[in-house]
């Protein structure tokens, strides 16, 4: 990995420099980022879709002050969780602080786990041009309420499948988006996704060391920290502010579970072994998603 990271830092072209740090799940990322950062004296960006909202700590493992050794992180916590947040406002955001790492002579780290947020800024990427139909939207969120949110996704696997393949089920926020654009432009998701050649001189690198095994192990681990950490007092807090149990990062996988198992439907035990299946599941299609990285 050093030789590979050496040789990319002195490659000499006319982009800019980014260096991306991907794979799944508690595969270590974090750690790695920071090490790199540290080597390198750079600043990282978060692509994380859920560590940009306040208040959601151990649900999003999201990395503490201590952890960050004093390194600049940027797109973390920056909106409260009932705020709907695009994908197009991330880029716009992000890209602000990309230019600012540039400025200080600096290569910009991207870390965490969602791909759409690191593709929209190392493609050249078109994000489809449909406005959000307030109408649509309402009685899409009233029936994931109704029917929770696997009645969506079905429906947008009749209507989309490829696209809806990319998704896990529990991703609510992006399920409704894909289902507005298709019954709205009668196109694909997928479609206003052009992934061109890379805009910057681009190092992917992964923790990851293709041991399913080991991957499984630190998932289960980490998710029995997750509880031992506060996972539940966490989301009753968040319960008693002014969210609702029906908010759609709260019908997310981990919160999902921890709320039936405060509304009694579900032993604690039950509710643990239940986050780290869909963990798990939800690693595997992140393995998927990130194979094309090279």
């Amino acid at each position: 990995m050093e030789k590979n990271l050496e040789k990319f830092l002195n490659r000499k072209n006319n982009k800019n420099k980014i260096i991306v740090i991907y794979w799944p799940t508690a595969s270590w990322k974090t750690s790695l980022s920071i090490d790199i950062a540290k080597k390198i004296n750079s600043e990282i960006i978060s692509t994380d879709s859920r560590q940009i909202f306040k208040f959601l700590n151990i649900w999003t493992w999201k990395i503490t002050k201590e952890e960050m050794q004093g390194i600049n992180h940027y797109m973390i916590d920056i909106i409260e969780p009932n705020i709907k947040y695009s994908v197009w406002e991330f880029k716009k955001e992000a890209e602000i602080f990309l230019e600012k790492i540039w400025d200080k002579w600096k290569i910009p780290i991207l870390c965490w786990w969602t791909w759409l947020y690191i593709d929209s800024l190392i493609y050249d990427f078109k994000i489809p041009k449909i406005p959000a139909d307030e109408t649509l939207r309402k009685k899409l969120e009233q029936e994931a309420k109704n029917f929770w949110n696997n009645y969506l996704y079905e429906k947008l696997l009749k209507l989309d499948y490829n696209y809806a393949k990319t998704l896990h089920p529990n991703n609510l926020q992006y399920i409704i988006r894909a289902l507005e654009v298709k019954i709205l432009s009668w196109k694909s998701k997928s479609e206003f996704i052009e992934e061109k050649k890379l805009k910057y001189d681009t190092f992917f690198i992964t923790p990851y060391l293709w041991d399913r095994e080991k991957l499984y192990e630190n998932i289960n681990f980490r998710v029995k920290k997750m509880f031992d950490d506060g996972l539940v007092s966490e989301v009753k807090n968040l319960l008693k502010m002014w969210y609702k149990k029906d908010d759609f990062w709260l019908k997310t996988i981990w919160y999902k579970e921890v709320i039936e198992y405060l509304d009694w439907k579900i032993s604690l035990n039950e509710t643990i072994e239940q986050v780290q299946k869909n963990s798990r599941n939800y690693a595997k299609r992140q393995l998927t998603w990130f194979r094309k990285y090279k």
